[in-house]
């Protein structure tokens, strides 16, 4: 299982996601832009929208959508996302891919309006989420490469 290192900074309005998957860069990157592989509405391109949603063990549903800034590409994923769960709160998030031999270092990085908008963002017990999502990405993968 992969390590999901998560940072927030006091004072700073950013958290900061890292985490290495055991597939290559070209892999990773389609898991985040190809619509058969995604949940509900995925249009990758410049002013394109998204949204997803997320179950956890309890089976309560939580919603996340956004919008692309410029055309994704392998190098960068550039989005606007906010949680459905705190309306309003828009943060704009960069996420990119970086080849390590056979796998991928996928960071991204969430910019927020304010250090309390970023607070209010820990406190929704996001840290579990996106472990969760890592580790289905992971599941995802090993599916792939299966195939």
């Amino acid at each position: 299982m992969s390590k999901t290192g998560i940072t927030a900074e006091p004072g700073i309005p950013q958290i900061i996601i890292a985490r290495e998957f055991g597939a290559p860069r070209d892999l990773v990157y389609r898991a985040h832009v190809d619509p058969e592989l995604t949940i509900d509405q995925y249009d990758a391109r410049n002013g394109g929208i998204w949204r997803y949603t997320q179950k956890d063990p309890q089976g309560n549903q939580y919603g996340f959508h956004g919008v692309f800034h410029g055309d994704p590409s392998p190098d960068a994923i550039v989005q606007t996302f906010e949680f459905e769960g705190v309306p309003g709160h828009v943060c704009l998030q960069t996420v990119t891919f970086a080849e390590r031999g056979d796998a991928t270092l996928m960071r991204t990085v969430m910019a927020f309006q304010s250090v309390e908008d970023r607070d209010q963002m820990v406190a929704t017990d996001m840290e579990r989420g996106v472990r969760d999502s890592g580790d289905r990405l992971d599941e995802l993968f090993a599916k792939l490469a299966a195939a």
